[in-house]
């Protein structure tokens, strides 16, 4: 019997076109994001930030960053999902609630080895943001697709506007939007994947 898990990654689609006028309550919403939390990230830093878009003035603001798609209108809210940077300076607090299961000898070395690896190197800060972003989107997506909601991931926006429009500071990298709602009933079905011997090599 296929797991409840396999089958929310089999059948979810990438929507685009949803049913306009469609709330979700914060509750919803806020367990759309504790779930996305729920995400690795590496020495737990947790380094995601997500901001739930869905008042008309606020999705007309995020519209015009995105090129004027349709769907950051029409969805019941948009997640503007970002990366944090220079995530080893706040791990301290992030990773503390969690000694009792490392310990503090595991806290104290995944502090100096976080410290001493990403400090002085943007680029691996970049990259952990955009890693974290991307795997809590994911999480976040299945959690829609587990409540019965419709989502879709864009990366067809101007970064720079999101940050203006949003109040993101210099350590705050969108890195993602995601759409959520009621999907309307002519989306595109799944498209096919590659087979799995393309993309696969044992070794």
């Amino acid at each position: 019997m296929q797991h409840p898990v396999h089958a929310l990654i089999a059948s979810r689609q990438s929507v685009t076109r949803y049913e306009p006028g469609q709330a979700l309550d914060d509750a919803s919403i806020a367990e759309l994001v504790r779930l996305a939390t729920l995400a690795p990230s590496a020495y737990n830093f947790q380094n995601w930030h997500f901001i739930a878009v869905r008042t008309p003035a606020a999705k007309a603001r995020l519209q015009a960053a995105a090129y004027g798609q349709p769907q950051v209108a029409d969805a019941a809210v948009t997640f503007i999902i970002s990366g944090l940077l220079a995530a080893h300076e706040s791990l301290p607090r992030a990773l503390r609630p969690a000694v009792g299961i490392v310990g503090d000898a595991v806290f104290q070395n995944w502090l100096a080895a976080a410290t001493e690896a990403h400090a002085h190197d943007p680029q691996l800060q970049r990259d952990e943001a955009i890693r974290s972003a991307s795997l809590a989107a994911m999480t976040l997506m299945l959690a829609a697709q587990g409540m019965g909601l419709a989502s879709g991931a864009m990366g067809g926006f101007d970064a720079q506007a999101v940050a203006r429009e949003f109040g993101l500071d210099a350590h705050t990298l969108p890195v993602m939007l995601v759409t959520v709602g009621r999907a309307r009933a002519d989306n595109w079905p799944q498209k096919p994947r590659l087979p799995v011997s393309e993309v696969l090599v044992f070794a």
